[in-house]
């Protein structure tokens, strides 16, 4: 009697730790699908991938001397996949490593810091379950003072805006738009100038940037003058983003034809004008 209950205990036992571990199992699934996205549109492909997916080493030429990319795949020792939960949101939210090093204002963790906790709990699972890569990440090869990294505490103490809120008086599609332009699509990163430090000149807004990423002369995307981008409509807007084609039949270059390649082209319809619609709304108020 007492053999037969336990072995009837035993197996709902193990039923219960069953059923906890597929659902344990589709939680992350789910997870992953989510940060497969989240990669998609903070095109993190553009910028860490050169030899090998998200083993980094991508150049970035600027003012201040040479950036280069990090490792950010799964690698324990060369990539992110030792590091915990809090310490890739330390990283992605304030610019920190797991060493308690200042991140360079390259990584746009400014922008970052806009995301909410569970889209980089997100991320952060779907780059855990991609490939690891044994690739060391180079160093930068920066000018002085630039390559001081202590003094960069100092500078963000000067360079880091407000964080972004979400304005109720605006649509839940515009808040999605710029969501995006301000957080993991980091849109400001290179249409907004900075000052000689490398610092986002913000209040200034996306109003082109002269001296942008390898020596590309950024344009705007707000046009006080109603000229040129400007003057598109809101459809203009997506389907440039959605194709890479302007109103006129040109198609955008440079750095953009990695955006379109990485995010704006993976994004849903949805986001597509979400995106547009805000844009549209900052050169139409």
């Amino acid at each position: 009697m007492n053999i037969t209950r336990n072995l009837i205990l035993l197996s709902s036992l193990w039923c219960s730790v069953s059923a906890l571990a597929t659902g344990f199992e589709g939680l992350q699934s789910d997870a992953v699908s989510r940060g497969a996205y989240i990669f998609d549109i903070g095109g993190c492909a553009s910028c860490h991938t050169n030899k090998q997916p998200l083993g980094g080493g991508v150049e970035l030429v600027t003012p201040l001397g040479t950036f280069i990319s990090s490792n950010i795949s799964s690698h324990q020792q060369f990539g992110i996949g030792g590091w915990t939960n809090a310490q890739f949101i330390k990283a992605m939210r304030e610019g920190v490593s797991p060493d308690g090093e200042h991140y360079y204002p390259a990584f746009p963790y400014t922008s970052y810091a806009n995301m909410p906790k569970q889209d980089l709990l997100d991320l952060k699972a779907y780059l855990d379950a991609q490939e690891p890569v044994a690739e060391a990440t180079l160093p930068h090869g920066l000018t002085f003072p630039f390559n001081q990294r202590a003094l960069l505490g100092v500078w963000k103490l000067f360079n880091t805006g407000d964080q972004w809120i979400s304005d109720p008086s605006q649509s839940a599609t515009w808040n999605r738009g710029s969501y995006l332009a301000n957080g993991p699509s980091h849109c400001t990163q290179c249409h907004t100038p900075r000052n000689f430090l490398g610092g986002l000149q913000l209040k200034k807004g996306m109003v082109g940037n002269e001296q942008g990423p390898d020596g590309e002369k950024v344009p705007p995307l707000v046009d006080a003058n109603q000229l040129g981008f400007g003057g598109w409509s809101q459809d203009d807007i997506a389907f440039a983003l959605e194709v890479g084609m302007t109103p006129d039949g040109d198609f955008l270059g440079g750095s953009m034809s990695h955006v379109l390649e990485n995010t704006t082209g993976k994004m849903t319809p949805d986001d597509i004008k979400a995106l547009s619609e805000y844009l549209y709304s900052l050169n139409n108020p």
